[in-house]
């Protein structure tokens, strides 16, 4: 969940003129990125090395 305090500070970067498709679609994007930073500083990550073996599950 985003707080409204973070919400704002990412709508300044937003463009003068979208579409409400556009903004739906950055809004999503930016509760996907805080989501991300939010797991990443409670280390809740994965080493380069399991990610590479992940990957390899995924293409056998």
């Amino acid at each position: 969940m985003i707080t409204k305090e973070k919400l704002k500070k990412h709508i300044e970067n937003f463009p003068e003129e979208m579409s409400i498709d556009e903004l739906i679609d950055r809004l999503v994007f930016v509760e996907k990125l805080e989501n991300r930073i939010s797991q990443s500083k409670n280390g809740e990550t994965i080493s380069d090395e399991e990610l590479k073996l992940e990957m390899e599950k995924w293409f056998k």
